[in-house]
């Protein structure tokens, strides 16, 4: 992929969630700025336009002029400190945007006769805040604009994207889902919890949160944790996945996120043998204890078939 910047849009009033500091908000633990932060990871520039804050990755700060000022000034505000082709512009308020939908907005900005991408919602109308745009255009557009008008303050998104030949990326309804109302953070909250979704997304907080790059094959681990509970003890499966993780920890140990994977997948592979291993002599201990139980039953002494062979050899003098 050809490097690309990235502008989020994070400096809003919040007036309709009685003025809450928006982008702070956790949606599964994360607030809703790290959330988009992540899923362009790998852009070569990420500016912020909005006050400074704590945030999952380093960025670039800048506010819009004057403070407030709406999208298209902060728009011009990021845009000034971006030297890529493409600009791949977010509100900060995404909490399911993914980095499938980055890749696709990225493809059809590249495509020939494109000036942009933008995504649009359920109803079919555009979201020019989850968008990329070539970079050319989008200051050529921005500097006519505030020729025409004085400024960019105050000026809606729309008098940008409709001079601008823009593909249109329908996305599902997730991609575009934005948090503008105390009922939308409860949606968002409730449905990361879906059965369907709830483990991606707990694995990808816990890798944030702990600062961790790596491809997790979470039906491998859930596999080896199975195998562990059933083929040993309940106990051992939390126990071992932790080892596994320790043991490819070490494996991997200054190498990038694909050996630190590999490492993973093959310390599972190991486990998961050795419990399966265990599950098969239990299984064997048990058929060979009925066996026996069933044959020591007709002993000469009545009692169980050891104890008649101890007999006998102590009748002829066996120490």
């Amino acid at each position: 992929m050809t490097a690309y910047d990235v502008i989020v849009l994070a400096g809003g009033a919040a007036k309709r969630l009685g003025g809450a500091d928006k982008p702070g908000l956790r949606v599964g633990g994360r607030a809703l700025l790290d959330r988009v932060l992540s899923a362009c990871a790998d852009a070569a520039v990420t500016v912020v336009v909005g006050g400074r804050r704590a945030t999952i990755r380093p960025v670039v700060w800048t506010r819009e002029v004057p403070e407030g000022g709406g999208p298209l000034a902060a728009l011009g505000a990021g845009l000034r400190l971006t030297t890529a082709e493409r600009v791949l512009v977010l509100s900060a308020d995404l909490p399911f945007l993914g980095r499938g939908t980055v890749d696709a907005l990225l493809t059809a900005a590249g495509e020939p006769g494109r000036e942009g991408a933008l995504c649009t919602d359920p109803d079919g109308r555009d979201q020019p805040l989850v968008a990329a745009y070539r970079a050319e255009p989008l200051r050529r557009e921005l500097a006519l604009i505030a020729t025409e008008h004085g400024s960019l303050a105050g000026l809606p998104l729309r008098l940008l994207t409709a001079e601008l030949d823009l593909a249109r990326i329908d996305a599902g309804p997730d991609a575009s889902f934005d948090c503008d109302t105390w009922d939308d953070i409860a949606a968002a909250r409730a449905r990361i919890r879906e059965h369907g979704a709830v483990l991606d997304e707990w694995i990808t907080s816990v890798k944030n949160e702990l600062g961790i790059d790596l491809d997790v094959d979470t039906a491998l681990l859930l596999d080896l944790a199975r195998d562990a509970a059933h083929g040993v003890a309940r106990p051992a499966a939390p126990l071992t996945t932790f080892l596994v993780g320790y043991a490819a920890a070490r494996a991997s140990a200054g190498a990038g996120p694909d050996e630190a994977a590999a490492a993973v997948a093959e310390a599972a592979r190991k486990a998961t043998d050795l419990a399966l291993r265990w599950e098969a002599e239990a299984e064997a201990s048990g058929g060979e204890a009925a066996g026996a139980g069933s044959s020591g039953g007709g002993t000469a002494d009545g009692g169980a078939g050891g104890a008649g062979r101890d007999a006998g050899r102590e009748g002829t003098g066996t120490p």
